[in-house]
């Protein structure tokens, strides 16, 4: 079991940035398939972005072109880098880990997850 510990998150006036981090235990974190995943108050939990063992990255449409994921596998951590936040990217942000290999949809799907972290709020006034 990995653990996945996030942290980053805060209130942020729209049009600003934010950059979140997972930290995670395990060896072989290098080998993992990493996403983040956020869930607005009273809506499902929807996929943001991923990241595979190879750096392909996958996005939601809702995103693309505003977030970045990256990882450093020297120090465990995932990030997700945010900038032109919009009020409608309020959610309670999670990271989640997946040991085998993945792409294109599947990667998208919170199901297809191992592990997951316990999440970092992010508040986007208008």
């Amino acid at each position: 079991q990995v653990q996945l510990v996030e942290s980053g998150g805060g209130l942020v006036q729209a049009g600003g940035s934010l950059r979140l981090s997972c930290a995670a235990s395990g060896r072989t974190f290098s080998s993992y398939i990493m996403g983040w995943f956020r869930q607005a108050p009273g809506k499902e939990r929807d996929f943001v972005a991923a990241i595979t063992r190879s750096g392909t990255t996958y996005y939601a449409d809702s995103v693309k072109g505003r977030f970045t994921i990256s990882r450093d596998n020297a120090k465990n951590t995932v990030y997700l880098e945010m900038n032109s936040l919009k009020p409608e990217d309020t959610a309670d942000y999670y990271c989640a880990s997946r040991s085998r290999f993945c792409s294109g949809v599947r990667c998208q799907r919170g199901g297809e997850y191992d592990d997951w972290g316990q999440g970092t709020q992010v508040t986007v006034s208008s």
